[in-house]
């Protein structure tokens, strides 16, 4: 999520190596890393004569724009840094000797169940130095559920809060739907379950980690056995329904999609009340408040819960607004694929991969989530397995 209360300042010029915006006084760029002062290159020069076995000098703290030098427990083993061999990497994630940021197993995630029958990706974007997201699917007797999290940027540790809220939120969805809770029970049952975990979280009032959340659970109408798609959602968070598949055209395949959530924002409640259009709402400062979220800082959690009825083939998209922001309408998503030539309701990884490479070419200004989940008519339900196929990117 943006930096939802927070006012970010104009980078100052781009940083020489991968083009992102940095300021003036920065020591190493926050996306990439690479140095940016003579002193900042003088340590990563003496990082490499540290690798050969010669004293390194640490990069100085405390000046104007570089990250303070801040020192960890000892780990076992300790990782060494990818530049120049160190093992002094700090909580951050960066080389206390060379000031390079190094890889981590949340940067990038592909997520495919068996057989396909759905999938996701998350990326940390190119702004930020972590990924804050996190996104997690399930398959139970009579479909899917998939869940996915958009920490809150202003809030401490915001990726243990969409960690924690998804991996809650889908166990409980896929547990509580598989025990016979009706769709819409299951769903809000397992949000406030997620908001339980996050609260715990919670080291003080003052300390409270955050995060948006949104759910989709397909199965079967157990009236008329046709499928049916239930989201449930707190925060900016979105779940969409793309229309059409195999060989729909694209025409149809757009007058069929639509946004199934509705945003918990400052921007969504100003055109809920008349006060502003959509285009004003959505050029205003405030237009990434968010007005709902799960965290130990939030008042009483109401998961919003809406059924919906496929009238074809097609698929639901669950993402974070690191996507959203650069394809709000249904209609835009859809142009992406087409584009790509590419089927969600046939391809659900490579959905994800085309959506999640769309927003990074866009800009990548935010963390990006996208879990895709084919539904077809008349399809024998996937079997009730639950473990993810991780992808490396």
């Amino acid at each position: 999520m943006t930096e939802d209360q927070n006012v970010v300042e104009a980078p100052m010029r781009a940083c020489p190596n991968c083009g992102e915006g940095v300021f003036e006084g920065e020591g190493f760029c926050e996306a990439c890393g690479h140095p940016l002062t003579a002193e900042a290159t003088a340590a990563v020069q003496a990082g490499r004569v540290a690798r050969e076995g010669v004293t390194a000098k640490v990069l100085p703290a405390g000046r104007p724009g570089t990250r303070p030098t801040r020192r960890t427990e000892p780990k076992s083993p300790r990782p060494a840094c990818t530049e120049c061999g160190a093992t002094a990497i700090d909580a951050d994630g960066y080389c206390e000797h060379c000031g390079m940021r190094q890889p981590a197993e949340r940067d990038h995630i592909e997520i495919e169940l068996p057989g396909s029958v759905a999938a996701g990706a998350s990326d940390r974007g190119r702004r930020y130095a972590r990924n804050e997201d996190f996104l997690a699917l399930a398959a139970h007797s009579g479909g899917i559920a998939a869940v996915v999290c958009d920490g809150v940027g202003s809030s401490p540790h915001p990726d243990d809060a969409s960690r924690a809220a998804a991996e809650t939120g889908v166990a409980e969805l896929a547990a509580r739907f598989g025990s016979g809770a009706a769709p819409e029970e299951a769903t809000c049952d397992a949000a406030l379950k997620a908001a339980e975990a996050v609260a715990a979280l919670a080291e003080s009032p003052s300390d409270a980690p955050s995060c948006t959340y949104v759910s989709a659970l397909t199965y079967a109408d157990p009236a008329t056995g046709t499928p049916a798609v239930t989201v449930g959602w707190v925060g900016d968070s979105r779940a969409y329904w793309l229309g059409g598949g195999g060989s729909d055209a694209a025409s149809e395949q757009l007058t069929q999609s639509e946004q199934l959530t509705q945003d918990d924002s400052w921007a969504a409640f100003m055109v809920a009340e008349g006060a502003l259009t959509e285009a004003e709402a959505e050029a205003h400062p405030n237009a990434h408040v968010i007005t709902a979220w799960l965290g130990a800082d939030a008042d009483e959690v109401r998961p919003r819960v809406r059924t919906f009825s496929p009238g074809g083939p097609g698929a639901v998209l669950v993402c974070s607004d690191g996507l959203w922001n650069y394809a709000p309408k249904p209609q835009d998503l859809v142009a992406v694929l087409a584009g790509a030539a590419c089927d969600p309701a046939l391809d659900p990884l490579g959905a994800a991969r085309t959506l999640v490479r769309f927003a990074l070419e866009a800009g990548g200004r935010d963390n990006i989530s996208v879990a895709v989940v084919p539904v077809a008519i008349g399809t024998v339900a996937p079997d009730p397995v639950t473990p993810n196929t991780e992808h490396a990117p």
